[in-house]
């Protein structure tokens, strides 16, 4: 059963209980990373192993996400600053233990590629914050291995376009 979360706002990403931040570099652009991010949300899943469904909603205001495992979100996009920023809200999910839930992704130039840096910050019951430390080199290792994945089809594309 789906439940409501807190509404928060974009500086939950200083202010939040659990703050998981983990970053890795791409050589594809920032422009075609943000792209990858905000534009072709259903193309996530191509890309991030964990993600079985992305697809806008709300003419692209939102988000509806689905895990592996069965785990679903409905969310709010709060920023989509071209090349730079990417965050969303968690509006709704079956997740058991959150009570607010904000991801940021912001995208720095490094050299002719991008540093990617993911911000998954967080408040739940206990056992959720618990279970969500003890699931932080998991979700690192997730999101490294999106990025190269990611990464990789960004840059075959660009070879193929050249």
């Amino acid at each position: 059963m789906a439940r409501r979360l807190r509404p928060v706002g974009l500086d939950f990403i200083d202010d939040a209980p659990i703050r998981l931040v983990f970053a890795t570099e791409a050589a594809a652009p920032p422009e075609a990373v943000y792209q990858a991010l905000a534009e072709d949300v259903a193309g996530w899943p191509s890309w991030f192993k964990a993600v079985t469904l992305a697809r806008p909603t709300h003419g692209g205001a939102g988000r509806e996400v689905r895990l592996t495992g069965g785990v679903r979100f409905e969310e709010t996009i709060m920023a989509a600053d071209p090349e730079q920023r990417y965050a969303y809200r968690v509006d709704t999910t079956n997740a058991p233990g959150v009570r607010a839930l904000l991801e940021e992704w912001r995208l720095t130039p490094a050299g002719s590629g991008t540093h990617v840096r993911w911000t998954f910050a967080a408040d739940g019951s206990a056992p959720f914050r618990l279970g969500l430390t003890a699931a932080r080199p998991g979700l690192g290792h997730s999101f490294r291995t999106a990025v190269r994945t990611l990464d990789g089809r960004l840059t075959a594309r660009r070879a193929a376009d050249q």
